[in-house]
């Protein structure tokens, strides 16, 4: 069992410090979705309750796509398809040239479009759950509408979307892995490398099983928090 350990050693005779920096680009990649997934969702959430038929048509084209395509696929389309579509407009202005889009970058849009199919759905369905007489009663005042999106409405809306987008956040996390096939060295690359290296797979896939459930225990903390923040109100009240 030592001599095990000594696998997870930090420096040159372990892994732990390529393990090390796959948890950061685990942690990274998912920190860099979010605020990615989250306003286009907010975005495709008011499209989708907008007045014009266009916009509601196009918000709902873009969940039912997102929604419906597996995340590895969505990955692979951005990936490799975002290659070719450059590759092929230099051609038509005449440049010859290898492109490669950035592992980081077309994780991060991926993920981040899958992110903010589902998250448009929680937030359209807080944006029902408060009542029309809040908008009403914020025009009567003199508000205009960015006003009062940003007084009244936000407010409400963030705690009654966060128990929805807290689920997402758990899975974006977990979502994160899919990188790893297009070459970027997150937990799962780097601990995969070294169970090919080393023949224990067990301990390294079991050392990842342990970082994801620790990122998921850190991440219910931090949620908790921003729970006890959103509902502070409340609680006085």
């Amino acid at each position: 069992m030592p001599e095990k350990l000594e696998l997870l050693a930090f420096g040159a005779d372990g892994w732990g410090d390529e393990i090390l920096s796959g948890v950061g680009v685990t942690v990274s990649l998912a920190l860099a979705t979010l605020p990615l997934g989250l306003a286009l969702g907010f975005l495709v959430a008011l499209a989708r309750q907008s007045s014009e038929a266009t916009l509601r048509l196009a918000g709902g084209i873009y969940t039912t796509v997102f929604r419906g395509l597996p995340e590895l696929l969505t990955l692979f389309l951005v990936y490799y398809g975002a290659q070719i579509g450059i590759q092929e407009l230099a051609r038509l202005f005449g440049a010859e040239t290898a492109i490669e889009i950035n592992s980081f970058v077309a994780g991060m849009a991926a993920l981040g479009m899958v992110f903010s199919a589902f998250a448009s759905e929680v937030f359209l369905s807080a944006f029902r759950a408060i009542p029309r007489g809040q908008y009403e009663g914020a025009y009567a005042l003199g508000l205009g509408r960015v006003t009062t999106m940003r007084l009244v409405i936000l407010p409400q809306l963030i705690r009654i979307a966060l128990p929805g987008l807290t689920n997402l956040w758990m899975i974006l996390l977990k979502e994160t892995a899919l990188v790893s096939v297009i070459g970027l060295s997150d937990i799962i690359r780097q601990t995969g490398i070294a169970a090919r290296v080393t023949k224990d797979a067990f301990l390294f896939f079991g050392t990842a099983c342990l970082l994801y459930l620790v990122l998921a225990l850190l991440s219910s903390v931090a949620i908790g928090g921003i729970h006890r923040w959103a509902t502070r109100s409340e609680q006085r009240t």
